[in-house]
């Protein structure tokens, strides 16, 4: 007979196949989804453009709005790591400037489509009621995200931040969607200005320190307490 435990796991464990197997076609669907964009895309479009059938599709999505969010929240849960990483491996104020600089320029040239999608789909939300939550959602993990590195600018300056999140973030996301723009039009020098601009706002918002000030180590190396004398 069998334990009454594992009688309770098998929803479970279904459940969780379930969501494993979303999270592949999502993932597999993805490069499509950045080709195509919002308006052309449809999950009998998408299977066409990929080796899954339509019922495949339909099965585990309930419609292309499903599948998108899907898609999109995973590649900007990406994002977010990414970016966590230099934060955490910043030891001064240039280590941290030259990481998330070049961390914007590397995404810009690698994944300029997966971006595209995503500004396409935050737009719909103008006339989408259905992606309004997620895309709020997903928005403001990536205002959290850069937060995070201007509090580690506090950390490494020891000057607070005045300026509100949602500003900072708004003029970062900003200057990375103009970027973009050009960037797709073929604009050669697009990625070098953004990276010269989103230093002049960092710049003007944060207060390097002199080069004789005392580094600060990143919170996971930071030592946990002083010894008392």
């Amino acid at each position: 007979m069998q334990n009454l435990k594992e009688l309770d796991r098998i929803p479970r464990q279904r459940v969780d196949k379930f969501a494993e197997r979303r999270a592949e076609l999502a993932e597999a669907a993805l490069q499509t989804l950045a080709e195509l964009g919002y308006a052309r895309t449809s999950l009998r479009e998408i299977a066409q453009n990929s080796e899954f059938t339509h019922g495949v599709l339909h099965y585990y999505f309930r419609d292309k709005v499903d599948l998108i969010l899907c898609s999109v929240r995973q590649y900007k849960a990406r994002c977010v790591t990414r970016y966590d990483q230099v934060t955490a491996d910043a030891r001064t104020y240039e280590d941290l400037m030259t990481g998330f600089l070049a961390a914007l320029a590397q995404t810009m040239r690698g994944e300029a489509h997966m971006h595209r999608l995503w500004y396409d789909i935050r737009s719909q939300t103008l006339f989408e009621t259905a992606f309004r939550a997620d895309v709020a959602e997903l928005d403001k993990s990536l205002e959290n995200m850069i937060w995070r590195i201007m509090c580690r600018f506090v950390e490494l300056t020891g000057e607070p931040q005045s300026m509100p999140p949602p500003v900072i973030y708004a003029m970062i996301d900003g200057l990375f969607q103009q970027c973009l723009l050009k960037h797709l039009s073929g604009d050669a020098r697009a990625i070098d200005q953004m990276q010269a601009d989103v230093r002049l706002v960092l710049s003007t918002i944060t207060k390097k320190p002199a080069a004789s000030a005392r580094v600060t180590a990143s919170p996971g190396r930071r030592a946990k307490g002083r010894r008392r004398g």
